[in-house]
């Protein structure tokens, strides 16, 4: 499983508020496409976009955009997050 758990903080919620995005804590050798293609799968929304980048801690987040308008809530929903 290449996505470790979804990273919860101010800024991404006003990420998830204003441009329909989640952020995700992934292995380090996770691609953006294997990030791509679990998101997809997992959760049957559509993904337009992924953006990696490593924290301060160390670890790989990426930032994942979603095709639908209401995926990123649903998705939190139904992770029991929001």
């Amino acid at each position: 499983m290449m996505v470790k758990y979804p990273f919860v903080t101010e800024k991404a919620t006003m990420m998830l508020e204003g441009e329909n995005k989640l952020q995700f804590i992934v292995q380090r050798n996770a691609t953006k496409q294997d990030i791509k293609r679990e998101l997809e799968s997992a959760f049957e929304q559509e993904v337009t976009s992924v953006r990696t980048t490593m924290t301060m801690k160390g670890e790989k987040k990426a930032i994942v955009k979603f095709a639908d308008a209401k995926a990123a809530e649903e998705i939190l929903s139904r992770l029991g997050i929001m």
